[in-house]
C-alpha cells in the first residue's frame, strides 16, 4: 500500500511538472514580458490583413517603401523598428498592442487596451499637454484642433494616432513628452476640440515665432495668434 501511494505521488508530481512546462512554453509563445505588448500580434513571418494595414500606414508616413502585400518580411520589420524608435516605443520589431495603438490600428486582440487608454481622446489630451501646457486655454483647444484638421485633410494621415505619430510631425513624440500624463485642462481642451470648437480657424500648422527659423513655416497663411503660437494653413 505504501509503495502504491509513493508511486501515485510520483506520478502526480511528474504530471504537475509537465503541466507547468507546457504553460511556461505557451506563455513565451503567446505573451511577451516587455513593455511594448501583452500579445505578439504581428511579427516577422506573419501574413494577415493586419500586416497589410501596418504596411499601408507606414508607407503613407514614409517609413516603408516595400509592397503592401500583407507579408511581414524584412522590410516591414525594419520599418516597424524605425517607427518604434521614432515614437518612444520598445524597438523589438513586433507590432504589439502599443505599437498598433500608435498606428491607430485596433484589432480584436488589442481593443480592450485601446479602450483603457482612452483611444483618441487620451492621445489627443497627451499631445495637448505635451505641446501647450502653460498656454491659454483657447490655445490648447487650438492645438487639438490642428490635429483634427489634419485628420480631415487629404494631405495627412486619416486618424488622430496617424497624425500625431507621423514622422517628424511633433517634437514631443521624439523626445518622449507625449508619454506624460495630461492634466484635467488638457483633457477638457481635447474634448472641446472633438466637440467642434476650433479657435485655430481651420489651421493645420502652428509654431512658436520666438524659436521657429524655417522660412517655409513663416510663409504659411496666418489664421490667428494665441499665446506663444501662430496658427496657419
Amino acid at each position: 500500500m505504501k509503495v502504491f501511494l509513493k508511486n501515485r505521488k510520483n506520478i502526480i508530481a511528474i504530471a504537475l511538472l509537465m503541466l507547468s512546462t507546457i504553460l511556461f512554453l505557451s506563455y513565451n509563445i503567446f505573451f511577451r514580458e516587455d513593455s511594448n505588448t501583452s500579445y505578439a500580434l504581428s511579427k516577422y513571418g506573419s501574413r494577415s490583413d493586419e500586416v497589410r494595414q501596418i504596411q499601408t500606414k507606414l508607407k503613407r508616413w514614409g517609413y516603408y517603401n516595400g509592397s503592401v502585400d500583407g507579408i511581414y518580411g524584412s522590410q516591414t520589420l525594419s520599418a516597424v523598428k524605425w517607427f518604434q524608435s521614432k515614437n518612444g516605443l520598445s524597438v523589438d520589431g513586433i507590432a504589439g498592442t502599443k505599437t498598433l495603438n500608435a498606428m491607430g490600428i485596433y484589432s480584436s486582440s488589442n481593443t480592450n487596451t485601446a479602450a483603457n487608454s482612452g483611444s483618441d481622446l487620451n492621445l489627443l489630451s497627451r499631445l495637448v499637454y505635451a505641446e501647450s501646457r502653460g498656454e491659454p486655454y483657447t490655445g490648447q483647444v487650438a492645438v487639438a484642433s490642428v490635429v483634427l484638421n489634419r485628420v480631415k485633410s487629404s494631405s495627412f494621415p486619416n486618424s488622430v494616432a496617424g497624425v500625431i505619430y507621423q514622422s517628424g510631425a511633433f517634437s514631443v513624440v521624439s523626445d518622449g513628452q507625449i508619454n506624460l500624463s495630461p492634466n484635467a485642462t488638457a483633457k477638457k481642451a481635447a474634448q472641446d476640440a472633438i466637440n467642434g470648437w476650433d479657435p485655430s480657424y481651420g489651421a493645420i500648422y502652428y509654431f512658436n515665432p520666438n524659436t521657429a527659423k524655417s522660412a517655409w513655416i513663416w510663409s504659411r497663411p496666418l489664421t490667428v495668434v494665441i499665446g506663444n503660437h501662430r496658427f496657419c494653413k
